[in-house]
């Protein structure tokens, strides 16, 4: 499948300063993409650049074939939420709305709907100056859907959003993509990331680190195993001899290079009993962790 945001060799520098250089991946249709970086990695300037909002130094970045300021319809191609939706103060939910809605044709019926589609009806009359940050993550996501793009770009979007609002998202964005919709979403919320994007692509110090799915990725890791027993000191060398790499972490032991089945059958045959053996994958958040350099 053809992709729907294709960033090409994507260069920005100040001066002598490259925010971002040769950054290059892509987007599909049907799929959630996470972009990972930490503060400072350039995500949030290769989202700029491809929202039109900053010019690139070099290369291309590109939303169904065309850069932003050649779209014919562009807030009926790309939605997009950046800093945290930022409205007028003096203005209602609904008032802001509408006048978001005059930009791109949409009616009052559609500024309705999508009140009452990311829980904002019965604050449609606040003005947005009083919204807590929830509510005002909740109406800049109803901003960038109000043209119907096929397309949705989302920097931080959970910021200050409760459990049932993060439930919301998950399920906003997966019906999007399932309906064949585009998503790139930048998140430093990474446990609730991994549970929501089908490809991440890891962003650092400007240039991109990792482009996968996130099955590919999990596939890719070592699994390992941590154990904790009655001889920590016997269980590790019978592991090593088995040919395991051991680690020490507090109590437990972390095994590489074994199944449950052969740690389990080593320690009955050395008599040393098990009190805990579980399989782990590493996390995407240590993943991430140690392409980003933090580590």
């Amino acid at each position: 499948m053809s992709s729907m945001i294709e960033i090409r060799e994507l260069t920005k520098r100040y001066g002598r300063v490259a925010a971002v250089q040769d950054v290059t991946f892509d987007a599909a249709p049907g799929r959630v993409t996470g972009l990972l970086g930490l503060n400072g990695s350039g995500k949030t300037t290769t989202l700029r650049i491809l929202l039109g909002l900053s010019r690139a130094s070099g290369g291309a970045a590109l939303i169904n074939g065309k850069s932003y300021r050649d779209l014919k319809d562009p807030q009926g191609t790309i939605g997009a939420v950046l800093e945290q939706g930022l409205s007028h103060p003096g203005l209602t939910g609904r008032g802001h709305l509408m006048s978001q809605a005059l930009l791109c044709g949409a009616g009052r019926a559609r500024v309705n709907t999508l009140l009452a589609y990311v829980g904002l009806a019965g604050a449609a009359t606040t003005r947005t100056g009083d919204y807590s940050l929830g509510m005002r993550q909740r109406l800049a996501v109803a901003t960038a859907l109000l043209g119907e793009p096929a397309v949705l770009v989302l920097d931080e979007p959970a910021n200050g959003l409760d459990p049932a609002g993060m439930a919301w998202l998950r399920e906003l964005l997966r019906e999007h993509a399932q309906a064949g919709g585009t998503v790139l979403i930048s998140s430093h919320l990474l446990s609730e990331l991994e549970q929501l994007i089908d490809d991440v692509v890891i962003i650092s110090q400007g240039r991109v680190r990792l482009q996968t799915s996130l099955t590919d990725l999990a596939d890719s890791q070592v699994h390992r195993l941590r154990v904790r027993g009655g001889d920590p000191e016997l269980l590790c060398q019978a592991f090593e001899r088995a040919g395991a790499e051991v680690s020490e972490n507090g109590r437990s032991l972390l095994v590489a290079g074994l199944s449950p089945e052969d740690a389990g059958d080593i320690a009955l045959r050395i008599q040393v009993p098990i009190y805990e053996l579980v399989s782990e994958t590493p996390k995407l958040e240590e993943i991430f962790l140690n392409l980003a350099g933090s580590r």
